[in-house]
């Protein structure tokens, strides 16, 4: 049998086999054949033949000739059929807004993304974030009954079973509200919540960096900090749904005050306030940096930093690294007890690139178990800013999907 990165929604576990057939199908680049399928399923081929057909019957995949040029007739394969329907991923974080729009093979059709402010609260942010699907659905001449499902991802923990977010550090007035259910009752579909570094892990783990790695972690530097955590190819979310908040790890237990009331959270000292801060601190000092011709102070960003940084700026090059040092001793505690084989980091901070990547690969190199250090890579995520938007697409489509197995053509 194969690992599956989430559970199943509940409406969808019966014939678990040929919804295991459908996920294999679908996360196998390139598509699959019949043989490969039982093979793989451990299933007769007359077995493997009647989940086929079925699946077949409901128009979820379609047979293709292999792609790769070879001598002979190319094999028929199966892949999922894009035309099946749409989904749409909602990838809403602290200063960003993102929606997503992709057929059923999870391409994507059309994207926008705009600045935002979670800490407006969740009924003018949920309606910002309906609007702006709306305004793409209509520029492709679609609605509501165009779509199978919606993923959304926000910045805080989960608790998935009630569909709201549990005393979420960074999302005030949040705690509580019910999220899934407005969603669902807006647009009538079904809707999966997330936190966003689990999403990330899920896009990179899908269609990035972290491709078919069953031990990954996504970490997400951006405003804040969070980490989506695969184990054994299962999403971990602990007893409550807030595992992975490496942002509020303890780093300087007299370190600057952290959003969510402690001193010296790894957020309080790496993420994008962090590296915003610093750099006013540095221009109030007097040192000599580009930032300082930006204009107002309280107007300077992180991602400015980091295009100072690119530019060889060398106060902006010293708060990126000093940064990827922070992150460096967090991750090392997180690969020492998780031992995980794949790093992938993501986020708009992460965009930087080796500035970022190589203090925190050195860090992490000094401070590990040699056991686990030499079997971890540490990456950037392929997908950039779009991982978590991705991974609510593969979410949504878990959903749709899955249902659609049932439905006939």
């Amino acid at each position: 049998m194969t690992q599956f990165t989430w559970s199943h929604p509940q409406q969808v576990v019966k014939n678990l086999n040929k919804h295991a057939v459908l996920d294999l199908i679908r996360f196998t680049p390139g598509g699959i054949s019949r043989a490969e399928l039982a093979q793989r399923m451990d299933l007769s081929r007359a077995a493997m033949t009647a989940i086929v057909n079925d699946l077949l019957e409901s128009n979820v995949i379609r047979e293709t000739e292999a792609r790769n040029k070879q001598s002979g007739r190319p094999p028929i394969i199966l892949e999922i059929n894009p035309t099946r329907g749409f989904v749409a991923g909602i990838d809403m974080g602290a200063s960003h807004l993102m929606v997503m729009l992709a057929d059923f093979a999870a391409q994507v059709i059309d994207e926008v993304e705009i600045p935002f402010n979670i800490a407006a609260g969740p009924e003018k942010c949920l309606k910002q974030a309906s609007d702006l699907l709306a305004d793409l659905l209509k520029k492709h001449e679609m609605n509501a009954t165009s779509l199978g499902a919606i993923g959304l991802g926000v910045p805080g923990p989960i608790a998935s079973e009630a569909g709201m977010v549990y005393a979420p550090p960074i999302m005030p007035g949040w705690d509580g509200y019910p999220i899934q259910a407005s969603l669902e009752e807006k647009w009538n579909l079904p809707v999966s919540l997330n936190n966003d570094a689990e999403l990330g892990a899920i896009g990179e783990w899908a269609y990035g960096a972290g491709r078919g790695e069953n031990f990954l972690a996504y970490i997400k530097v951006g405003t804040g900090i969070g980490s989506g955590l695969l184990l054994n190819g299962q999403i971990y979310r602990g007893a409550t749904g807030s595992a992975g908040e490496i942002g509020h790890l303890t780093i300087e237990e007299n370190g600057p005050m952290c959003e969510c009331g402690n001193a010296g959270c790894l957020e309080a000292l790496a993420g994008g306030r962090a590296i915003a801060r610093q750099a006013r601190e540095a221009i109030r000092q007097g040192k000599r940096t580009l930032l300082s011709g930006l204009g107002p102070l309280e107007e300077i960003t992180a991602r400015d930093v980091a295009s100072a940084a690119r530019r060889g700026d060398l106060v902006a090059q010293q708060i990126i690294s000093r940064a990827g040092s922070y992150l460096g001793i967090a991750i090392a505690g997180l690969v020492n007890l998780f031992n995980p084989r794949m790093i992938v980091v993501g986020g708009g901070v992460a965009q930087i690139g080796d500035l970022l990547l190589q203090p925190i690969r050195d860090t992490v190199a000094r401070r590990s178990l040699q056991a686990s250090a030499r079997t971890v890579k540490i990456n950037t995520a392929v997908l950039r800013r779009h991982s978590s938007a991705v991974g609510a697409v593969v979410q949504a489509l878990s959903i749709a999907l899955h249902q659609a197995t049932e439905q006939r053509r």
